[in-house]
């Protein structure tokens, strides 16, 4: 079984990648995604999304990333795909997932699973831009807002060249409500030969194993799940029996902390922490307690305050 570290734009980046894999469990992460519109971007970019194109595409527990791409211009997404290529990339992966409103109505992400013909163009140009020895692979939903081509759309990314597909149990509609609908995805393995991934709705171990049966799948992706639980991929393998101690996350959290504060501006290191400490607090009460308190924070010296006193205590 291979478990895979999910992106989620705004909070799951570099910096928690690094994070979450010195905790332990990964195969594989793939980054967030960077926007294609209608030019070459320039390799800071991609550094900039990706530092670990510095370190041959791995984190520093030695996690290899795969560079995620998000566009609808045939042209520009090869060009760019290249381009990362070029750069070192361990793996190109093509978002046809993501939800969110602003990208959909610029025709990207899950907005592209109604034309599956354009999908198919997409990882076509893209399979045939990208040196042969490096992987190219698509996420995707079950749909925009039906599973009426989920079918066609799994056939367009394999038939375009696609060598994995990660399926996000739901549609774009569906968003990130419950629940996952992991048959859909077993209905995806009978019309395509290509490996799967299944995603969507693992919080817990018993999760994991209700996914892995329902879809029969090999692998899965994680990413609020591990947000909550950072052991979870460890006990999932069975090479932990229980999360890790509050002390435990209090000391990871403080160092994610002093990873922020080396390039983040003040105000949007806070809103990480609010960020991840409200995930927490599925796992922790100490968390759901502590976000109750930083939630209302506005001044960053009374923020650097009391998270010197939770490191503290």
């Amino acid at each position: 079984m291979r478990i895979l570290l999910a992106p989620m734009e705004g909070l799951l980046d570099y910096r928690l990648r690094d994070t979450l894999t010195r905790v332990g469990g990964f195969d594989e992460c793939v980054s967030e995604f960077i926007r294609v519109n209608d030019t070459l971007l320039p390799s800071h970019r991609y550094y900039r999304y990706v530092p670990e194109l510095y370190e041959g595409c791995r984190t520093k527990a030695g996690v290899p990333v795969k560079v995620q791409l998000l566009g609808s211009d045939i042209n520009c997404m090869a060009e760019n795909a290249s381009k990362v290529a070029s750069l070192g990339a361990y793996g190109i992966d093509i978002n046809f997932g993501c939800p969110a409103p602003t990208v959909n109505r610029n025709r990207g992400g899950a907005a592209l699973l109604k034309e599956p013909d354009q999908m198919f163009a997409i990882v076509k140009a893209i399979r045939s831009a990208v040196p042969k020895e490096i992987p190219v692979t698509a996420k995707m939903r079950l749909g925009f807002d039906s599973t009426e081509l989920a079918l066609v759309c799994a056939k367009a990314l394999e038939d375009g060249g696609a060598e994995e597909i990660v399926v996000h149990a739901r549609t774009k509609t569906d968003g990130y409500k419950p629940p996952a609908y992991w048959d859909w995805i077993s209905k995806i393995r009978s019309t395509v030969k290509v490996p799967l991934v299944a995603n969507g709705e693992i919080w817990t171990v018993d999760d994991a194993k209700r996914c892995l049966e329902v879809s029969g799948c090999k692998d899965i992706m994680i990413g609020r799940g591990v947000v909550a639980n950072p052991a979870l991929a460890l006990m999932i393998r069975k090479e932990r029996n229980e999360s890790l101690s509050w002390e435990e996350m209090k000391e990871i959290l403080f160092q994610y902390w002093l990873s922020l504060e080396s390039d983040m501006e003040a105000k949007s290191r806070a809103g990480r922490i609010k960020q991840w400490l409200h995930y927490l607090a599925r796992q922790y009460p100490e968390a759901e307690r502590d976000f109750e308190i930083v939630k209302r924070f506005t001044n960053l010296e009374d923020f650097d305050h009391y998270w010197n006193c939770l490191v503290i205590v």
